[in-house]
C-alpha cells in the first residue's frame, strides 16, 4: 500500500526538482506565524451586529490602523479609514456627497490601504494571498498583487508603481480598487472562523447571517440547539416546524420565515382567526411592552391567535414524539392530559398549578395529543412549504457540510452546550443513545442527526433522526439543550415562576473545576497542557462579575449576549475569542448602534480586549493541524525523493 501511495504521489511530482521544490516550499510555510482564528457563538439572528463584527474583525482592523498610523493621523481620520475598510461602497458614496473625493485623496487613501493590506498579508505566502485575491478582488487581482509586492527602494520600480496608481485614478477606477483592497483586508485578517452554535432564533434575520457565512474562505460550525431545531424543520419534522414558528411568533421574528425563506403563514393565520377569534389570547401575546390596561392592535391580536394555535399544535406534536420514543425519558413533559379543565389547573410531578387559560377548542380531552383534521391540514401545508423552501434547504445542507456536534481544531475542543455529566462528575449515559456517554454520545447524535435529514423518506431511520433533532433541541440532558426540561408550557400558561425553572445539567456545576476540564480533554484525546474547551450556550453575566474564562483557563465561554434579549443580563453585546500567533485573547463587544451610524459618523462597536494566554514564542504553522498535515506530506515527499535518488522510481519530464 505504501508503494502504491508513493507511485501515485510520483504522478503529481514526477521528478526530483518538483519534489525538492515542494519540500522547500512546505518547510518555509511551517515557519510562518499561524493564521488568526476567530470564535463566535450565540449570534441568534442579530445580523447587523454580526455583519459589523465580521467586517471589523472584532476590532482587529482598527488596531491595525492604529498600529500603522497612530503617529501620523488624528483619531477621527483613523476612524474614517477603518470605516472605509468596513463599508467601502457606502462610505465612498457618503464622501462623494461631501465633495471631498479628488485625485490627491484617492492617491493618499490607496497608499494607506495598501500599507494596511501589506501588514495583514505578511504572515501568508504569496500563493495564499493570491487565492484570497481571486475571491475578493476579481479584475484587480493582478494589479493588487503587483502593488503589494513592490520595492520602493528601487528607483525604477518606484516610478512603475507610482504610475500604476496614477493611471488607476486617471481612468476612474480608484473607487473600484479601494473596494477591492478593503475586501481583501477583511478576508485576510481572519484566517479561519468558528461559529460555536445558535445562529437562529430571537434576532430578525438568521438567513442573512448564513448567506454571509457561505462566502467565508475557511469556516466550521458547531450546531447549537436552535440550529438543530431549524435543521429538523427543514427535514420535515412537524414537531420542529411548530416549535420554530412558536419561537418566531414569540419574538415577532416572522421576517426570517416569510421574507428570508419564502414560507407563507397565511393558512396558519386563517386557521387561527377561524378557531381562536373568540378565545382569550392574553397569555399568548408576543414579546412586547404591554402593561396595565392595554388596547391591543389588530396585528397584536392576530399574532396572539397564531401563537395560541401553533402552541397547542406544538404541545400535541411534542407529546406524540415523547410517546413514540420512551427512551427519551420525558413522559413528565406530556402535560395536556394532566390539565383539570374544571378547576383550571395542571398537575406537574404531583403539584397542581393554576393555569391562565384552558380555552383550547381543538383539544380532545380523551385523545389530547391527536391533531384535528384542520390542524393536520395546516401542518401538512407547512411541512411542504419548509421542504420546498430552496433557500432553507441550501442553508441546511451548508449546516450539515460545515457543521457537527463538536470540533477538534488546533488542539482545542469546541462544542455548544455540554458534555452531559452526573452530579458526581462522571459522564452521563443516555438511554436514547444506547447508554453511550462522552465523545461516543456526541458522535452517535451527530450520525443520527444526519440520517434525519439525508435518509430516504420511507426509511425508519428518517423518523428516528427527525425525532433526535427535536430531542437535541429540548430533550432531557441533551448535550445541546443541556437542561432537565424546557418549560415552554409553564412560561406561557402558569403565573407561578417556581414552575418555570429549567435545571441545568450537572456539567455546569463542574465547569469551574480544572480536573473536570482535563477529564473532558482526555476523553477527546487532547493534550491537557495545551488544549482548551471553547463553549457557548450559557450567557456569561459579566454585569455581575462573572468571567468567561473558567477552570484555570481551560474552559472559555464565549456567549456574551449578541442577542439583544440577553444584553441586560450579560451587560455586553457579545464576545469574540481570538487565537493568533501571539496567543489567546477575548474581546467583549459594546452595543452596535446601527449601520447608518457606522457609516455616517464612523461609529464602531467598542471592544474591550483581554489577553488571557500569551505565547512566549510565536506560534507557527508547524504547531497547527495544518502544520501536522504538512509534516506528514514532507515525510512522504522525502520517501519519494529517496526513491528517485536510488532509481527505484523513474523520473519523467513535463
Amino acid at each position: 500500500m505504501e508503494n502504491k501511495y508513493i507511485l501515485e504521489l510520483a504522478k503529481q511530482y514526477p521528478n526530483r526538482n518538483r519534489v525538492s521544490s515542494e519540500i522547500i516550499n512546505l518547510n518555509a510555510i511551517l515557519a510562518l506565524p499561524k493564521g488568526t482564528e476567530h470564535f463566535l457563538s450565540d449570534i441568534h439572528g442579530e445580523h447587523q451586529a454580526f455583519l459589523h463584527i465580521r467586517k471589523n474583525a472584532s476590532g482587529v482592523i482598527r488596531r491595525k490602523v492604529d498600529q500603522l498610523f497612530a503617529n501620523s493621523l488624528q483619531t477621527n481620520e483613523r476612524k474614517e479609514l477603518a470605516t472605509l475598510i468596513y463599508y467601502p461602497e457606502e462610505k465612498l458614496l457618503e464622501l462623494n456627497e461631501q465633495q471631498i473625493l479628488d485625485n490627491e485623496w484617492y492617491n493618499i487613501t490607496l497608499l494607506r490601504l495598501l500599507e494596511i493590506c501589506r501588514l495583514v498579508s505578511s504572515k501568508y505566502t504569496r500563493s495564499k494571498v493570491r487565492k484570497h485575491l481571486s475571491r475578493t478582488a476579481i479584475g484587480y487581482d493582478y494589479i493588487i498583487d503587483e502593488l503589494l509586492n513592490n520595492d520602493y527602494d528601487e528607483v525604477n520600480k518606484e516610478r512603475y508603481y507610482v504610475n500604476i496608481i496614477k493611471t488607476i485614478i486617471e481612468i476612474g477606477s480608484a473607487q473600484q480598487l479601494i473596494i477591492a483592497i478593503s475586501n481583501l483586508i477583511k478576508s485576510l485578517v481572519i484566517d479561519h472562523l468558528h461559529i460555536v452554535g445558535d445562529i437562529f432564533d430571537r434576532g430578525p434575520r438568521a438567513d442573512i447571517i448564513l448567506d454571509e457565512l457561505m462566502k467565508e474562505n475557511s469556516l466550521d460550525i458547531q450546531w447549537g440547539n436552535h440550529d438543530v431545531l431549524w435543521m429538523g424543520a427543514a427535514a420535515g419534522s412537524r414537531t420542529c416546524i411548530a416549535t420554530v414558528l412558536n419561537n418566531s411568533i414569540t419574538y415577532r421574528n416572522l421576517d426570517v420565515v416569510e421574507i428570508g425563506y419564502g414560507i407563507s403563514l397565511r393558512p396558519l393565520s386563517l386557521f387561527a382567526q377561524n378557531v381562536y377569534e373568540k378565545t382569550d389570547v392574553s397569555a399568548f401575546m408576543p414579546k412586547g411592552n404591554f402593561e396595565g390596561d392595554v388596547f391591543y392592535s389588530d396585528d397584536d391580536l392576530m399574532l396572539a391567535r397564531m401563537h395560541k394555535a401553533i402552541s397547542v399544535i406544538q404541545f400535541k406534536l411534542e407529546g406524540q414524539s415523547i410517546l413514540r420514543n420512551p427512551k427519551f425519558n420525558m413522559l413528565d413533559r406530556c402535560l395536556l392530559d394532566k390539565i383539570d379543565f374544571k378547576n383550571k389547573t395542571v398537575n406537574i410531578l404531583g403539584k397542581n398549578y393554576s393555569l391562565k387559560d384552558v380555552d383550547f377548542p381543538t383539544l380532545d380531552k380523551t385523545y389530547p395529543y391527536r391533531l384535528t383534521d384542520e390542524e393536520a391540514a395546516v401542518m401538512k401545508y407547512l411541512k411542504n412549504a419548509f421542504l420546498r423552501s430552496e433557500k432553507l434547504q441550501k442553508h441546511t445542507r451548508f449546516l450539515y457540510e460545515k457543521g457537527s456536534m463538536y470540533k477538534v481544531f488546533n488542539s482545542n475542543l469546541l462544542f455548544h452546550g455540554c458534555i452531559p455529566m452526573n452530579d458526581d462528575g462522571s459522564f452521563m449515559k443516555l438511554d436514547i443513545a444506547d447508554k453511550k456517554s462522552g465523545k461516543a454520545l456526541l458522535d452517535h447524535f451527530d450520525a443520527l442527526s444526519r440520517l434525519g435529514y439525508f435518509s430516504n423518506e420511507n426509511s425508519p431511520l428518517k423518523q428516528k433522526g427527525k425525532d433526535i433533532l427535536w430531542f437535541l433541541w429540548c430533550g432531557k440532558d441533551s448535550p445541546l439543550c443541556a437542561r432537565k426540561k424546557m418549560a415552554t408550557f409553564e412560561r406561557l400558561l402558569i403565573n407561578d415562576k417556581t414552575a418555570w425553572q429549567e435545571p441545568k445539567n450537572a456539567y455546569y456545576k463542574c465547569w469551574e473545576d480544572k480536573k473536570t476540564a482535563l477529564k473532558i480533554l482526555r476523553e477527546f484525546s487532547l493534550d491537557e497542557e495545551k488544549s482548551h474547551i471553547i463553549n457557548g450556550h450559557i450567557p456569561v453575566k459579566s454585569i455581575v462579575g462573572e468571567a468567561p474564562v473558567k477552570a484555570e483557563g481551560k474552559v472559555i465561554v464565549i456567549d456574551g449576549g449578541f442577542c439583544q434579549a440577553y444584553q441586560q443580563t450579560t451587560g455586553i453585546a457579545g464576545y469574540t475569542l481570538i487565537y493568533n500567533a501571539s496567543g489567546m485573547r477575548i474581546s467583549a463587544h459594546g452595543k452596535f448602534m446601527g449601520v447608518e451610524e457606522a457609516i455616517k459618523n464612523n461609529e464602531d462597536i467598542i471592544s474591550d480586549t483581554v489577553i488571557f494566554e500569551d505565547s512566549a514564542d510565536s506560534i507557527r504553522v508547524r504547531h497547527t493541524d495544518t502544520g501536522k498535515e504538512m509534516l506528514e506530506r514532507i515525510k512522504d515527499l522525502t520517501m519519494l525523493l529517496k526513491a528517485y535518488q536510488q532509481g527505484t522510481i523513474k523520473e519523467t519530464e513535463i
